[in-house]
């Protein structure tokens, strides 16, 4: 699994850094980072629900 952004899209509403800090980061200046781009196996169920509950859908995720 890698984690796709579209910054163009992105708000930098944190709802994913909500649900997997360990994986997203939204900076001081709104800035999201995406921390680990190929999260490990047993962070995959929480990345796949941070992806779904962004609410631009700018996340994406290839398999």
């Amino acid at each position: 699994m890698k984690i796709k952004v579209d910054y163009l899209v992105c708000e930098a509403n944190a709802v994913c850094m909500g649900l997997a800090p360990e994986v997203f980061e939204v900076d001081e200046e709104d800035n999201l980072h995406v921390l680990l781009p190929e999260p490990p196996a047993d962070m995959q169920d929480r990345v796949r629900h941070a992806v779904r509950s962004c609410p631009k859908a700018a996340l994406s995720l290839e398999e």
